[in-house]
């Protein structure tokens, strides 16, 4: 495509996923932030939360200095220490919430304009009683976030029995649940990523055009899905890994999709970002260049 990508979307970046080191909300987490605060291919930073109020106002400041939007992804909160926000029993599911309240409260204090959340694991007997509790922390959530002003909140979409093994979920259960908490709470919205709808075993048209109306936020990357590969799994490996599934033609295919639905809009430019991950010993720079170098190449053969 001869026009920029910019006149279309914000090219964002998963800041946590990049620097892995952060995503506990301590480590080098100021350094990882004026790296891409510094590069300006970037319009919008993806963090997570940050336990140091200290750093916290540093991040705000320099994001803010630098032009950029920030987004926060809520995900490492639940991931890395087990939480469930539609757990069956209700004293983990209080826990779960509460520390999702304090997420959106951070996320408030960093001035985000997103804040990013998503189900957790489920059986499929109780699938139901799961899918209510689910149904009220969310509204819980939108309630929390609407007395502070009108942060959106997004549920990402993720696998439901391959990886994170997510309630949230194949794109019929998506469309439901959207369309349930919607109806009651406008600043919900759902944020899909290229790699999981490989998870979900979903073509792309087949996920995405159920759940078009609610999406509100993108993720591209790459994933690994061959039995016992190095890197199976959502591990969010760079483009070009060993034995994985997206390149340049999916993340075109995909752009053409954002397009066709009207998410990809020169009216209202949405963030489209990067989530990629070093592998081992892997430079994250090094890993952000090849992801930059890749949507390069899928816009320009649109």
């Amino acid at each position: 495509m001869i026009e920029s990508m910019r006149k279309y979307m914000r090219v964002g970046i998963v800041n946590f996923m990049a620097f892995p080191a952060t995503m506990k909300g301590e480590g080098p987490i100021l350094d990882a932030t004026r790296a891409i605060c510094r590069d300006d291919y970037f319009d919008v930073i993806e963090v997570t939360w940050i336990k140091d109020p200290i750093v916290r106002s540093q991040v705000r400041t320099m994001v803010e200095t630098a032009g950029l939007t920030l987004t926060y992804g809520a995900q490492p909160r639940m991931l890395t220490t087990g939480s469930n926000i539609n757990d069956l029993d209700p004293a983990k599911r209080r826990a779960a919430l509460d520390s999702l309240k304090a997420g959106i409260d951070e996320a408030y204090e960093l001035g985000a304009k997103g804040f990013a959340f998503l189900s957790g694991k489920y059986e499929d007997k109780t699938l139901e009683e799961s899918y209510a509790a689910l149904k009220d922390s969310t509204a819980q959530l939108c309630e929390h976030a609407a007395k502070r002003g009108d942060m959106p909140v997004l549920l990402e979409v993720f696998d439901y029995d391959f990886d994170k093994k997510s309630l949230i979920g194949p794109a019929p259960l998506a469309r439901r649940f959207a369309e349930d908490i919607k109806s009651r709470h406008q600043n919900f919205g759902l944020m899909v990523d290229l790699s999981h709808i490989l998870q979900i075993h979903e073509p792309l048209r087949e996920n995405i055009l159920p759940i078009a109306p609610y999406i509100r936020h993108a993720h591209i990357a790459n994933v690994v899905m061959q039995s016992g590969a190095e890197a199976v799994g959502d591990m969010h490996p760079r483009f070009g890994f060993p034995n994985s599934e997206i390149g340049v033609k999916g993340v075109m295919d995909f752009l053409r999709i954002l397009f066709d639905i009207g998410y990809l809009n020169a009216e209202n430019p949405p963030i489209v970002s990067f989530e990629v991950k070093p592998w081992g010993d892997e430079e994250p720079e090094l890993v952000i260049a090849n992801a930059k170098r890749v949507l390069n190449e899928a816009w320009a053969r649109l």
